[in-house]
C-alpha cells in the first residue's frame, strides 16, 4: 500500500538512501497551471538542516517533473516527479546495520519482508514524506480555487533544545484547521471524512494519536455540553458550537474541520540504549548522525498536505454523485 487516495491518488516511491524519492499523481484535473515557486516553498518548509534541532543532512531537493504536464499546465494525465538524493551518508548507519534500533521500524520491516534497508532507515525514513509536500501542494491549488484553505500549528512540544543537549529527542501536538469545505462530504460508514483524515495521519512517521474537534476531552463531558446547538444565522443554518470539529456523522458541516495529531519523539536518540541484534545478543547503542531532535517543525507542512489531497480526494468523491 504505497498510494493514498481514491480518484485524488498518490503513489510514492524510493528510500531514505536510495537513488532518489519521488511519486505518480493521478486524478489531478486537467488544465490547472501549476505554481512551481509554491511548490518549491512548500517543499523548502520540511527540508532538513535549518534549525539546530533539525538534521543536518543537506538535500537540494530539486524536484524533476517526468510526465504530466506541458508548459506548466496540467495534462489530465499521471504526473510523475522525482528529487534525487544528493547528502545521504550510509556509513552513519553502517554499525546499526545489525542491530534493532529501540521504537524503529527495523525489527517490524525485517519480520515482513525477510530484510531490510539499513540505509538510513530505508523506506520508513521520514525522507520518503517528501512525495507527499508535492502533491499536496497542488491539492492547495485546487482547493485554493474554490476558497478552502489549510494552517497547521504546533499547539504543544517539549523544550528541543534542552533535550538536544541531554542527547535525547521531544514530541508534541499539532492542530490543523480547514476553512470553507462545504457540508456535505464525506461517506456514511468507512469513508468517513474523519475516518480518511486519520488513515492519512497515522501514515506519517512518528504518529501515535489522532482526534477530531474536542476528541478525547469529550469522553469527560455530558451530552448537553459537548452537543452542537443548530441556529439560524442570517439565513444559514449553522451551529452555535463546534465541538464535533466541522463533521457529524462522519460528514461536513459546513463548520471549520479542526482536528490534531500526536507525534512521539524522534526515536533516534544519541543516549544509550539497550537492545539487541539479528542473533538475538543483548547489545548497547547510541545513535550518532544527523537527526532531528522533534518531527513537528518539518511535519507541520506534512499535516498541511495531506488533509488538503484528503479534501480534494472526498470533493472529486461526492461529485461524483452528481
Amino acid at each position: 500500500m504505497n498510494t493514498i487516495g481514491h480518484i485524488f491518488k498518490l503513489t510514492t516511491f524510493g528510500e531514505s538512501h536510495g537513488t532518489a524519492i519521488g511519486g505518480v499523481i493521478d486524478g489531478c484535473p486537467s488544465q490547472l497551471k501549476l505554481d512551481f515557486d509554491f511548490i518549491d516553498k512548500e517543499l523548502s518548509r520540511r527540508k532538513t538542516a535549518q534549525t539546530a534541532t533539525a538534521s543536518q543532512r543537506k538535500e537540494p531537493d530539486k524536484i524533476e517533473w517526468l510526465s504530466g504536464l506541458l508548459d506548466g499546465v496540467t495534462l489530465g494525465t499521471p504526473i510523475a516527479f522525482m528529487v534525487r538524493n544528493e547528502d545521504a551518508n550510509s556509513s552513519d548507519y553502517e554499525a546499526l546495520k545489525d542491530v534493532y534500533r529501540p521504537s524503529h521500524a527495523d525489527f517490524t520491516y525485517e519480520q515482513k519482508y525477510g530484510l531490510r534497508d539499513w540505509r538510513g532507515g530505508g523506506r520508513a525514513s521520514a525522507r520518503t514524506t517528501l512525495p507527499i509536500v508535492v502533491a499536496g501542494a497542488i491539492a492547495k491549488q485546487i482547493l485554493k480555487d474554490k476558497g478552502i484553505t489549510i494552517a497547521a500549528e504546533v499547539i504543544f512540544m517539549g523544550d528541543a533544545e534542552q533535550a538536544k543537549k541531554e542527547g535525547d529527542t521531544v514530541g508534541g501536538i499539532v492542530e490543523c484547521r480547514i476553512k470553507g469545505v462545504p457540508a456535505g462530504l464525506g461517506e456514511p460508514m468507512f469513508g468517513k471524512f474523519s475516518a480518511e483524515l486519520a488513515h492519512a495521519m497515522f501514515s506519517l512517521p512518528a504518529v501515535k494519536g489522532f482526534e477530531v474537534g474536542d476528541g478525547f476531552a469529550s469522553a469527560k463531558t455530558k451530552g448537553s455540553e459537548a452537543n452542537d446547538t443548530f441556529i439560524n444565522k442570517d439565513g444559514i443554518i449553522t451551529t452555535l458550537t463546534n465541538h464535533s470539529g466541522g463533521i457529524q456523522g462522519g460528514i461536513t458541516n459546513g463548520n471549520d474541520i479542526v482536528f490534531r495529531v500526536a507525534f512521539k519523539p524522534i526515536p533516534s536518540i544519541a543516549k544509550p540504549q539497550q537492545t539487541v541484534n539479528r542473533a538475538g545478543e543483548t547489545c548497547q547503542i547510541a545513535i550518532d548522525g544527523r537527526h532531528d531532535v522533534c518531527a513537528l517543525p518539518r511535519a507541520l507542512v506534512l499535516v498541511e498536505a495531506l488533509a488538503a489531497m484528503v479534501t480534494v480526494d472526498m470533493g472529486m468523491r461526492q461529485d461524483m454523485r452528481h
